[in-house]
């Protein structure tokens, strides 16, 4: 059966938490690169890439544009070369109803799974691996792809197009996340969202913000159509 739909995956605060253990790494991998990690305990991760991230708290600090640019990639190795390492299972948390709502939509053969992360693919691959849930995601458009999470669909519905060998169109793509910017870059190329208060936004922000959709956690999501209205 071929797939029907498309639904893109934010990981942080709409599958998985991490207990706040990554953020140390980032801290020490800027500190290891610029000599300072910025304002990075004010400053807002949420939907925001790790490379956007990287420049962001950079430029904060003194760093000059194209010094803070050409940081990235050594601030990516520092803090991927020891993320798996650092992780504790046991101090991370598989939201609500994630584990039952992949698993459904994998099964149906309906529904093509992706990721739509600011992430490293590496480091989002690490942080799935403890939940087993790489498997349901075999493609997705992540940090390495685009500085900002804007820029992050169209390298989605392209690498959906070379996993499936089939065009999805904005209209027949969901992206569920759980912050501002998710719903800013679904709409801004015409795609649907389904937003889920996991995580740092609250659930009147998000449908302030214009979600097509809000659920308190993915386990109001269980049954996919009913949560978006038949729409997916």
């Amino acid at each position: 059966m071929s797939p029907r739909r498309l639904v893109l995956f934010d990981i942080d605060g709409t599958l998985l938490l991490c207990g706040g253990q990554a953020k140390p790494l980032f801290a020490a991998a800027m500190e290891a690169t610029f000599g300072t990690a910025g304002a990075i305990d004010s400053y807002d991760f949420s939907g925001r890439t790790d490379p956007q991230i990287v420049v962001d708290l950079a430029l904060g600090a003194g760093i000059e544009p194209e010094a803070a640019m050409a940081g990235v990639p050594r601030v990516r190795d520092h803090y991927l070369a020891r993320l798996a390492g650092a992780l504790r299972a046991e101090e991370m948390r598989l939201m609500p109803g994630v584990g039952e709502l992949v698993a459904a939509l994998a099964a149906s053969g309906e529904v093509a799974l992706g990721l739509l992360t600011g992430n490293w693919e590496r480091g989002a691959r690490i942080k799935l691996a403890p939940f087993d849930l790489n498997r349901y995601f075999p493609f997705g458009a992540f940090g390495d792809d685009q500085l900002h999470r804007r820029g992050l669909p169209p390298v989605a519905w392209r690498e959906a197009a070379r996993h499936t060998a089939r065009d999805f169109a904005p209209e027949e793509t969901l992206i569920v996340g759980d912050s501002l910017l998710d719903i800013d870059c679904a709409h801004a190329h015409g795609a649907r969202v389904l937003a889920v208060a996991t995580g740092w936004t609250s659930a009147a922000a998000l449908r302030a913000a214009g979600a097509d959709w809000v659920v308190d956690d993915l386990a109001g999501a269980r049954d996919l159509a009913a949560a978006t209205g038949g729409a997916f």
